[in-house]
């Protein structure tokens, strides 16, 4: 595997990015971000990409782009689309930005590439077994880890609890709209857990997005059997984990 890779990280208000080196895990040059453009059409959105390629230091023409997304993601191919445009449904997102870019190009779903930076460089480093991440955000993104290997597009926020998709009630973005203090969130929170624990029997559950960092908050309120931990990689997880993947990929 090369050291560098270029990672981004798209979602429905900004898109950031960052040159990687792919076998530490570090960001090699800072944070490039820009507002997603209104609409969120592929070429609009390529678009922006481009610029963030452009903007960052020391980019080489040889050097592979992974891609997180906020959608399922198939073989290259986006087929949903959270707080982007349609169009991206069954859109071949590979082929798309390699003929805007130029480079090789490795889409993937933005809780697997989360997941897969916790699994290389962080809370999940090492270990064995089922791991579980969780991001707990505007929904409740999700990833699976069998001894290191990813299942890829998980959807697992969506679980239905009591006849409702869950994620409307257990992600930060409902504790916020319901003005929830951690106590009453902790409550939804161990509801939705121990369903995953009940059908899945995970080792260890990883919990990442950006109230990761209030950790002691809720996760000391949770009885599961599972160990479970904060995540530690937070705002560059995808960034990494699509930058390694896109890496991986590419020079397999």
């Amino acid at each position: 595997m090369a050291r560098k890779a270029i990672g981004i990280d798209i979602g429905g208000t900004g898109i950031k990015g960052a040159l990687v080196d792919v076998r530490k895990g570090e960001l090699l040059s800072e944070r490039v971000k820009f507002a997603t453009p209104e609409g969120g059409r592929p070429e609009d959105i390529a678009a922006v990409v481009q610029r963030i390629i452009e903007t960052l230091p020391g980019v080489s023409r040889g050097l592979a782009v992974g891609i997180c997304f906020p959608a399922v993601v198939q073989h290259g191919r986006t087929m949903s689309a959270a707080n982007v445009s349609k169009e991206w449904i069954g859109f071949d997102a590979d082929a798309h930005f390699e003929r805007v870019l130029g480079r090789s190009v490795h889409v993937l779903n933005d809780a697997d590439a989360a997941g897969v930076a916790e699994m290389r460089f962080g809370a999940g480093r090492r270990r064995k077994g089922l791991v579980m991440m969780t991001t707990l955000g505007t929904g409740i993104g999700t990833a699976i880890f069998m001894d290191g290997k990813l299942v890829p597009n998980a959807e697992l926020g969506h679980l239905e609890i009591g006849g409702v998709d869950y994620e409307t009630k257990a992600s930060f973005a409902a504790k916020e709209r319901e003005n929830l203090d951690w106590e009453a969130w902790s409550v939804r929170l161990q509801t939705y857990y121990s369903t995953l624990e009940r059908l899945f029997s995970p080792d260890l559950i990883i919990v990442g997005g950006g109230v990761s960092k209030n950790h002691q908050e809720f996760l000391p309120k949770l009885k599961l059997s599972a160990e479970i931990v904060p995540a530690q990689k937070r705002n560059n997880a995808g960034i990494l984990g699509a930058a390694w993947v896109a890496a991986d990929k590419h020079y397999d």
